[in-house]
């Protein structure tokens, strides 16, 4: 795949342009860049999904399989999962134009044996002759013939995984593909990306998936409005991108000191060419030619000077001032203690169709900091709801301390998904803030004029994320409960959560596969989560 001179924007907003770039096979390249640079926008350009505004894109040879997976698994009314992982592998699609052009065959149509015979091989390129068998091989845990809407978030994550896995495409386009994932659905993601022979662009905020797999980085820094492709894997594009920006702060401020010291000598030498010609005129009744001349090119040395000085400016190579970066700056407004005991279960047990949940008997002190793991489809999310009174008890007790306030941000950032403008639903989740402080808090979270007007479903997950951080600001709670905090969110926006995490002094239930989180975030507890059985 070779793109070349492509641009992109929202209205007069220019996200990225001139930009070039070769995905050779066995290439790994780690697109990145903060929310809204214009990743996603670059994938599905490359994708053939949105037209390009200028350049091109190309595919060596013309008949390369694209394969690209969302950032949104997209689950569809009446799909089962065996037609979602036809869909996602492309061989549905290629079988339907082999279909197609099977009955232009038998209808005589001028070319279409020739229609016919690229169909078919593009079916068989997609393993459309063996899917089914493979997909029999698949050990998904739960049956083909499901719906894809009845599957919980861990069970449409491996179903996601299963698709890739299955896949059979010559360009691999992934955006945000370990999000959701378990341990070891992202060390199947890591071999199975580890192991291709086909070019891949993948977009992903997992510092260490990033740092085991990618070959390149391409960089979209929106900031300073350029485009740069750093060779070498993920750890070394962090070293020089590092460098680069500390020698363009140093050029830049070499630059400002000599104009500041070349400014401040000709206001000098200006200075003593006016006080020359004062004296000179202060003096004037001196009758000696040879003073008044002397006074004279003295006044004319210094303009000269001066002259010369300002030559000097205007032939320095400008150096522009870096821009500086939009960074979150986070904290977690402490609501007042809750008491001695923030939560309980007793013997309680949740029950969703043919999984069930416990029986778990477990307390959740004031001031722990729990982490929870478990495998995707293990029922972390369904004891976090019990716990919360999101969802009935079969059986079982469930308590909920007195002044515990919850603050949460959910696996499906379920807050922001209405056709409300985003200012106006914020605005109802904290009703004594008046307007104005809530659109600067949400404009320090990078969510500015254009995001707080429009329908908060429209917005990307990152954004509907960021939003749902800036309420944790907004409102002070003392139980924070964080369900893969860190799908969607970019680079820099973890780490400030990770330092926000550090001061924050109440109670905490963090559930992630993020493993340079569970590393950076200190925690006193840990419950493991198997099967609906909980292990505290």
């Amino acid at each position: 795949m070779i793109a070349r001179d492509l641009a992109a924007g929202h209205g007069d907003r220019t996200l990225f342009e001139a930009l070039d770039l070769v995905v050779a096979p066995g290439d790994v390249i780690g697109l990145v860049g903060v929310n809204g640079a214009g990743k996603t926008t670059l994938l599905r350009t490359l994708a053939g999904l949105i037209a390009t505004e200028s350049g091109s894109v190309s595919l060596s040879p013309p008949t390369a399989n694209v394969g690209y997976l969302p950032q949104e698994r997209e689950r569809r009314a009446g799909e089962t999962v065996r037609e979602f992982l036809g869909r996602r592998t492309g061989v549905t699609a290629a079988h339907a134009a082999m279909d197609a052009a099977a009955e232009e065959l038998a209808d005589g149509r001028p070319g279409a044996d020739d229609r016919y015979s690229a169909a078919l091989e593009r079916w068989l390129d997609l393993g459309g002759a063996d899917l089914d068998d493979r997909i029999a091989e698949t050990d998904l845990g739960f049956a083909t013939d499901l719906p894809m809407t009845a599957l919980s978030g861990g069970q449409a994550a491996r179903a996601g995984m299963a698709s890739l896995l299955l896949s059979r495409y010559d360009v691999y386009l992934l955006d945000e593909p370990t999000n959701d994932l378990d341990l070891d659905g992202l060390a199947r993601l890591e071999s199975f990306v580890a192991g291709l022979r086909a070019g891949v662009v993948v977009v992903s905020h997992d510092r260490e998936f990033l740092t085991r797999t990618v070959t390149k980085v391409l960089e979209l820094d929106l900031a300073q409005r350029q485009v740069r492709l750093f060779g070498g894997g993920y750890a070394s594009y962090l070293e020089e991108r590092e460098r680069g920006r500390q020698h363009a702060r140093d050029q830049y401020e070499e630059y400002s000191d000599k104009k500041d010291d070349l400014l401040e000598r000709a206001r000098t030498q200006r200075a003593w060419m006016d006080k020359g010609v004062r004296n000179a005129r202060r003096k004037a009744t001196d009758n000696d030619k040879h003073v008044k001349a002397f006074r004279g090119e003295t006044s004319e040395k210094q303009a000269a000077k001066a002259r010369q000085t300002e030559r000097l400016i205007e032939r320095l190579e400008v150096v522009e001032e870096p821009r500086k970066e939009w960074e979150l700056r986070m904290e977690i407004a402490a609501a007042p203690r809750a008491g001695a005991v923030v939560a309980t279960l007793r013997e309680a047990i949740v029950r969703r169709g043919a999984f069930s949940l416990g029986p778990v008997t477990l307390q959740i002190d004031w001031a722990d900091r729990v982490a929870i793991t478990g495998a995707n489809g293990s029922g972390k999310s369904t004891l976090l709801a019990a716990l919360l009174g999101r969802i009935p008890l079969d059986s079982g007790d469930r308590h909920l301390g007195p002044g515990v306030v919850i603050g949460e941000v959910d696996q499906a950032r379920g807050l922001f998904l209405g056709d409300e403008p985003l200012a106006v639903a914020f605005g109802a989740a904290v009703p004594t803030w008046p307007d104005a402080d809530v659109r600067t808090l949400l404009a320090k979270f990078g969510l500015r004029s254009a995001h707080v007007l429009r329908p908060a479903a429209t917005l990307s997950p990152g954004e509907r994320t960021r939003a749902a951080l800036a309420l944790l600001q907004a409102r002070g709670v003392n139980l924070l409960v964080l369900d893969e905090p860190t799908n969607h969110l970019d680079l820099p926006a973890i780490e400030q959560l990770e330092s926000a995490l550090a001061s924050y002094t109440g109670t905490l239930l963090l559930v992630t596969h993020d493993r340079r989180m569970l590393e950076a975030v200190t925690t006193n507890r840990h419950i493991e989560v198997t099967d609906g059985k909980v292990t505290a």
